[in-house]
């Protein structure tokens, strides 16, 4: 056995659908299932998914308070009244904030932006921004990206005088603000048919309302916050982001060809995951560090020099804020290790003074990684009696809503299902800290906690093939809600397993099934390789990919999960140093099994970390339960029958062989009847023999080991053929014919005989079969029992 290191959650399409769709579209099965696996089944609503070129915007007018905040902004500008556009620190603030100015640039309003300091100012309008605006002469004032929880700076900016325009996308709560306008998908009485737009979304809305005509010039911006900020690449967001990708790969814009040139990426490469894990972090490094400013002016530059600059920074920045986080990151999970108890801690909330506020989000993800569970972390304001936080969850915990429970210690949060912000007091944390775990106990059960991968589809290696990976690319862009598609491939061979890399930690495959293959790589998997046995049969979970190496295209498999769900023999027959190998056993429920009392001290067990059975007696072996362990057979038996009783009708998960021993009976002589007759009658001709004496003669002259001379003679002894006494062997008077089968000697030898040709020199083939024959019966039972499941 392997286990998967997440659960498996495996889509099932209707074939029927699925066959009509390949032939109606033309589209290889894979992509047809893809498809369905979706909910698209209808062939139209396929047909417009796959191949449509210009996609259908909905009318910016049916957000609510749109038109409202349309008439007022063109108020703005024919009154040429100063207009401040309050932005966020985050990519889609800052591509917000870009898509916003632009628009408003285009239609001559004086306009300026404003991105509060993560630091000093915190998340979202504030009273002091807003005093300054106030005093600075703005009479307007457009948010993006934020102020859907801004009730407090609402009413402050009503005192002020100033006309506040809310643009949000974030969760709204209970009290919306006293804002002039909201223009947010998901306000309470919203028509507007889409609801999951991000926050550059909806400012290229109000760009498209204001300008009376789609901003497609704009769409690149809107793609970089719309992938950034993870909301659901369907629908609208689809659209912006296919759109807008295009667009990306050919855009004049003086900061896209900046940022890629500092990047070291080719722009006309540029797709999604360059959004996610390129443009995105660097646009966000200026937030997290300090003042963002430089992200917007970047996005907003028509000035080569200027822009270049800019992207330099903002480059500089992002690599000093990888060295934070890992620091950080290193520092939160020895506190949580130390700290908390696996099984008691639901949700993990940690901080510290001193902790870079800006990166704490990303923290927050790499402890959701390592532990997952929902998580909180902190920097502490030992001055302000602050603490500031950014969270993340796992399936199953809505963070919006369980924060929501604890309004009460949480004077400023807001956020997602999945993502959440929020400033309390340090005196709070703890308690903070208790009622989340509390609320998670009554929500989440056991298995809430091992990661789930989503497994789009269930394909064997026949369906894969150049063509229908390519048309894969159909379904993209990809991301949060249109995922990169995961298959699943069950029980195929694998041909060739090595690990590779310098420090070997990647694992790459060859994959077999009947006359079809595939290539595999697995990065970050190399250890796997000590857990897959040559004859195992794997189930893959992973993504389809074209590797191009020397001008040849071949269809392979980036594999990030894989099981084998039935036992597994790993043969270390041959006396392999131990040292080798041992370490390699899983530590839980694992077993080092010795028969003979001699092998620990032979083998120096006790300088190794594992867990020693002695196994003396069939009482032993039989009361001894191997179901779904890790058995390593550290020795040979005297008997057999030991190893029998311990393995039949049980179900370990693996069998480690090695079989030390020191002596080889297989390789022994085994004395056949003729080698009886004539010692028999060599005693006869000389009635008595010392073999103290003259054993190691009669040998060499016979051609023979000692040890079957001595063997002989044992043989006759039990048979009461002759006397031993201090090395003289005597010949009896025999009155009865007795077989060579009554001495127990001889039957022991035989025994050995047999069990060293099945167990120790037997090919690897055979001593599976062998203990498959032992298991079987278990085998049987199980699949009697899941019948009646």
């Amino acid at each position: 056995m392997l286990d998967s290191k997440t659960r498996w959650r495996v889509s099932n399409s209707n074939d029927v659908v699925v066959e009509s769709m390949t032939k109606q579209l033309n589209i290889a099965p894979l992509v047809a299932k893809l498809l369905v696996n979706r909910g698209i089944e209808n062939i139209d609503e396929a047909r417009s998914f796959l191949f449509q070129e210009e996609g259908h915007y909905f009318d910016p007018f049916l957000l609510h308070d749109m038109e409202k905040s349309i008439n007022r902004i063109k108020i703005a500008i024919e009154n040429e009244e100063p207009i401040l556009v309050f932005g966020d620190y985050d990519a889609d603030g800052v591509s917000s904030t870009a898509v916003m100015m632009s628009a408003l640039n285009e239609m001559g309003a004086n306009a300026q932006f404003y991105i509060p300091n993560r630091f000093t100012e915190g998340y979202g309008p504030n009273e002091a921004a807003f005093k300054w605006a106030a005093a600075q002469g703005f009479q307007l004032i457009i948010t993006v990206d934020t102020g859907i929880a801004a009730v407090h700076e609402a009413s402050v900016a009503k005192e002020l005088g100033l006309t506040l325009i809310i643009t949000d996308h974030h969760e709204p709560g209970p009290v919306l603000p006293d804002a002039f306008a909201i223009v947010h998908p998901k306000h309470p009485d919203s028509i507007y048919p889409f609801k999951e737009l991000a926050g550059v979304g909806v400012a290229f809305k109000v760009a498209h309302a204001l300008l009376n005509k789609v901003p497609e010039h704009l769409e690149d911006l809107a793609a970089i916050g719309t992938v950034a900020d993870l909301v659901p690449l369907l629908g609208e967001n689809r659209l912006i982001a296919k759109n807008g990708i295009s667009r990306l790969r050919t855009s004049k814009r003086e900061g896209i060809q900046a940022l890629c040139k500092v990047s070291e990426i080719e722009q006309s490469e540029i797709n999604e995951e360059t959004i996610g894990f390129v443009i995105a972090p660097r646009l966000n490094a200026a937030g997290r560090l300090g003042q963002a400013d430089p992200a917007a002016e970047l996005l907003l530059s028509d000035h080569e020099e200027e822009a270049f600059d800019l992207a330099t920074e903002i480059n500089e920045l992002n690599q000093e804020r990888q060295k934070i986080v890992n620091e950080m990151t290193k520092e939160a999970i020895q506190m949580v290790e130390e700290s908390f108890q696996p099984d008691d801690t639901k949700v993990i909330v940690v901080g510290k003074e001193g902790w870079n506020a800006g990166v704490i989000g990303i923290v927050a993800s790499r402890l959701v990684e390592r532990f997952y569970r929902p998580t909180i972390v902190l920097s502490y304001d030992q001055e302000k009696g602050l603490a500031k936080g950014s969270a993340r969850s796992i399936e199953g915990f809505h963070l919006f809503n369980q924060l929501s429970e604890c309004r009460d210690i949480l004077p400023h949060f807001g956020g997602h299902p999945m993502a959440a912000g929020m400033t309390l007091s340090i005196e709070h944390v703890d308690e903070l800290r208790e009622r989340l775990n509390r609320q998670a106990a009554q929500i989440l059960s056991k298995e809430d906690f091992i990661p789930i991968t989503t497994v789009n589809i269930k394909i064997g290696l026949e369906d894969v093939d150049l063509d229908a990976i390519r048309q894969l690319d159909l379904l993209a862009p990809f991301g949060t809600g249109n995922p990169k598609p995961k298959v699943l491939i069950e029980q195929v061979e694998v041909q060739q397993l090595r690990q590779i890399g310098a420090d070997q930690q990647h694992l790459k495959l060859l994959l077999t099934s009947g006359d079809y293959t595939l290539d595999g790589i697995g990065f970050g998997l190399g250890d796997c390789a000590n857990h897959i046995s040559p004859d195992s049969k794997l189930s893959l979970v992973g993504e389809l990919s074209i590797n191009e190496w020397n001008n040849i295209r071949k269809p392979q498999m980036i594999v990030r999960d894989l099981c084998v769900d039935h036992w597994q023999l790993f043969d270390f027959r041959g006396h392999k140093p131990l040292d080798q190998w041992v370490l390699q056993v899983p530590k839980q429920d694992q077993a080092f099994i010795v028969f003979q009392e001699e092998t620990i001290e032979r083998l120096q067990l006790s300088k190794y970390p594992i867990h020693v059975e002695h196994i003396q007696t069939e009482t032993d072996a039989i009361e001894f339960n191997t179901y779904n362990k890790n058995i390593v057979l550290l020795d040979l038996p005297t008997d057999a029958d030991l190893i029998t009783k311990l393995i039949r009708g049980q179900a370990p998960s693996r069998i480690y062989a090695y079989f030390f021993h020191q002596q080889d009976h297989f390789f022994s002589t085994f004395p056949t009847r003729e080698h009886f007759k004539w010692f028999y009658a060599f005693l006869a001709k000389r009635k008595t023999f010392d073999l103290q004496k003259h054993g190691d003669d009669l040998a060499a002259y016979r051609g023979w080991s000692r040890n079957t001379v001595d063997f002989i003679s044992q043989v006759f002894f039990d048979l009461e053929f002759v006397t031993i006494k201090d090395g003289l062997i005597s010949l009896n008077s025999v009155k009865h014919k007795r077989d060579l089968q009554e001495s127990l000697t001889y039957q022991r030898k035989q025994a050995q005989y047999k069990m060293e040709k099945d167990l120790l020199y037997s090919s690897f083939h055979e001593l599976r079969v062998w203990f498959d024959q032992l298991m079987k019966p278990s085998a049987q039972y199980e699949e009697e029992a899941i019948k009646w499941i």
